[in-house]
């Protein structure tokens, strides 16, 4: 009997296949400028929506993927196929404007006039128009412009700041594999605190976590972007000895309940907590491997199978950092190495200033800078001190006053982003002040400070106080030194 292919709801009137399909290979088929047929290309979406597989996730940067998709829904038919966009903006001002323009192509591109669901991308939080853009793209789902609204690469800590900052988003797009279990964390608790969902992307490792990769050895030369930039994960996995090891333990299970070991890592990732759906991609053109697919909704993993996997696991040492920190900081684990296939250069998020006797200051934009007569941060030689920071968005708004920890989280980024403006790295921070009202903060608070700055260790001090102005619940500053290696 041919197994269902399981759906869920992801809110609203959203509700999505379980394994969606991946466009993401658009942009690798297209990159020496051969352009897909966007009527032949809606040809071979439709054969996946025609076998139930309707949900199509894609991004503004996917070669001309939104155009093949748009032809595919000009055509009509029920039930309309679903499609999901991503909007990739380069760190800059967030306008109203700016947003609803970048909202505007994507409808235009897919020739609708809502999209199913929307997810944002941001480059770099210590440039902080993210939180102004999100906000505005809430405005706009509020509208009827966007369905439901989601992110990618979003780490725990900035996924929790959105959702306590009253950001309405459904779901984070992430990497999700045997050989990435990041998700796995604390991002999935956030989930689960706030109901949201996520959908894993390079469940396959971009084709690595296959049996045709068993005792094969490691490649020298890669020509397709997927698999450069999942052969840099099995590396900081622990190398290829390790990912066999993985790829072993699934073969071994796939044996077991008759199926592939694509299947089984896949069906690894769809069984983990708050995990809405899988991104499996497509290569248009080619075999569309839809059955195999479909085997993904024949078994479970059992006990044993969960236990054979772990002990693979014990071989294997964490990717670094946390959710989306590939695309912000060494080691870069893009095709590239870096962020040049993606971006010509990420801005500062302020600009430096000449203040007295050749010193330079920063100013951030909120209102109290020019009423108490003070900057952000000033540069004295090589000596940048950073003032009392609380979360405050543009002018004057608070941010996330009910939760200590995402106020820390934003005020942290706020900080480092001034010492970079100002020619310092967030390594050269050699003190921190913290301010806290409530003794019952310490611990979030505390976590928070050690996220950013827990491998730095700068000399700290944190006070309980009677009060901050407004509901700010933490307030910090701080002082680097920039040494030879930042510029100037």
């Amino acid at each position: 009997m041919t197994p269902n292919i399981e759906r869920i709801r992801l809110g609203g009137e959203l509700d999505v296949s379980r394994v969606l399909t991946g466009l993401w290979q658009v942009a690798d088929i297209e990159k020496e400028g051969r352009l897909i047929d966007p009527e032949v290309g809606a040809d071979w979406l439709s054969a996946y929506a025609a076998a139930g597989f309707d949900t199509f996730d894609m991004a503004d940067h996917y070669g001309s993927a939104e155009l093949i998709a748009g032809r595919l829904l000009a055509r009509g038919g029920q039930p309309r196929p679903r499609m999901l966009t991503k909007w990739c903006p380069p760190p800059g001002p967030m306008t109203a404007r700016v947003v609803r323009e970048g909202v505007q192509e994507r409808l235009s591109r897919l020739g609708v006039d809502r999209v199913d669901l929307l997810q944002f991308h941001w480059w770099t939080f210590e440039h902080p128009a993210w939180l102004d853009a999100l906000h505005e793209l809430a405005r706009l789902r509020a509208e009827g412009l966007i369905g439901e609204l989601g992110v990618t690469n979003f780490d725990a800590a900035h996924f929790n700041l959105a959702l306590a900052d009253g950001v309405p988003l459904r779901t984070n797009q992430v990497s999700f594999s045997l050989m990435d279990r990041r998700a796995a964390g604390d991002l999935a608790e956030v989930c689960a605190r706030y109901d949201a969902w996520l959908l894993g992307y390079g469940t396959l490792n971009g084709g690595f976590l296959s049996e045709r990769w068993i005792g094969q050895p490691e490649p020298r030369e890669i020509a397709d972007w997927s698999k450069m930039k999942y052969h840099r994960f099995i590396k900081a996995a622990g190398g290829w000895e390790a990912f066999q090891a993985v790829l072993r333990a699934a073969a071994g299970i796939a044996l077991k309940h008759g199926v592939s070991g694509s299947n089984v890592a896949t069906r690894w990732v769809m069984q983990q907590q708050r995990v809405a759906g899988v991104i499996v991609g497509a290569r248009l053109g080619e075999a569309i491997h839809v059955d195999d697919n479909r085997r993904l909704f024949s078994f479970s993993l059992d006990k044993e199978d969960l236990a054979a996997l772990e002990a693979a696991f014990a071989g294997t040492q964490p990717i670094p950092g946390d959710c989306g920190d590939e695309y912000r900081r060494p080691p870069f684990l893009t095709a590239s190495g870096d962020l040049s296939h993606h971006l010509d250069h990420v801005e500062r998020a302020f600009v430096r200033h000449p203040a007295i006797n050749g010193a330079e200051r920063v100013l951030t934009g909120s209102s109290w800078e020019d009423i108490a007569g003070y900057c952000r941060a000033q540069r004295i030689g090589d000596r940048i001190l950073v003032s009392g920071t609380t979360a405050i968005a543009g002018m004057s708004r608070e941010v996330a006053t009910a939760d200590a920890g995402a106020q820390t989280t934003y005020i942290l980024d706020r900080i480092v982003a001034a010492v970079t403006s100002l020619g310092g790295r967030a390594e050269d921070i050699v003190r921190t002040r913290i301010y806290i009202t409530d003794e019952a903060d310490v611990l979030a608070i505390s976590r928070a400070h050690g996220r950013v700055l827990g491998d730095i260790k700068p000399a700290n001090t944190l006070v309980r106080v009677a009060g901050l102005i407004g509901d700010h619940r933490v307030e910090i500053e701080a002082e680097a030194i920039v040494r030879s290696h930042a510029g100037g």
